[in-house]
């Protein structure tokens, strides 16, 4: 299949052949789904902790006769029951990680652009480099061609002065082509790749 190739430095439009067996699959939820799952549950510290009643400081004496208060019986402050007490069946310690296959993690790739093709929301640029480092120059373009809310990828030697101006401007990523996934390219709009991380793409996902 064939996309527009778009120039950020001129209006000079041409085309560029996207690979079939990568952008032009039927994008299928589940793969998705169990994709993003992975990745955000790698995010997960994991860390939550709370005090459990043998982890509360304080005197183990027994506050109170067990017999003639008129009350309910009690050994100690450390119970839940009490203000300052230990917590009953809180949350530990622990590590939501799981494993997916690579295949399973290169075919949501595979969708996820596909995804974008399939909507409309994937632009190739021919290069992702300015002539200065002035964002008015970037910005004036994104809005002429749509990419308020945009992910760039491009090989990591970065442009200096597309970098910079990509920076001040809200709603825009630039990540490197190592560190594109199914997470990020589904949260935003639209997906830019430059040419170069187009073929870049293909010989890692061929």
């Amino acid at each position: 299949m064939k996309v527009n190739l778009v120039s950020l430095s001129s209006d000079k439009k041409s085309s560029q052949e996207l690979n079939d067996s990568i952008y032009g699959l039927d994008p299928r939820g589940d793969i998705l789904h169990r994709v993003v799952t992975w990745q955000l549950s790698k995010r997960r510290s994991g860390t939550h902790k709370v005090k459990e009643r043998g982890e509360i400081k304080g005197s183990t004496k027994k506050i109170m006769a067990q017999k003639g208060s008129g009350g309910a019986r009690h050994s100690t402050r450390k119970v839940n029951l009490f203000r300052g007490g230990g917590v009953a069946f809180g949350p530990k310690p622990r590590d939501y990680s799981t494993k997916l296959p690579k295949k399973i993690r290169t075919l949501g790739l595979k969708h996820a652009l596909s995804a974008k093709v399939k909507n409309d929301e994937l632009i190739v640029i021919d290069e992702a480099k300015l002539s200065s480092p002035k964002t008015k120059e970037l910005a004036s373009k994104i809005k002429e061609l749509k990419l308020e809310n945009a992910l760039f990828i491009d090989l990591k030697e970065f442009d200096k002065n597309f970098e910079l101006a990509i920076k001040n401007i809200k709603g825009l990523e630039l990540i490197n082509i190592e560190g594109i996934n199914v997470y990020d390219i589904l949260r935003k709009e639209k997906l830019v790749l430059t040419k170069r991380s187009v073929e870049m793409l293909n010989e890692r996902l061929q």
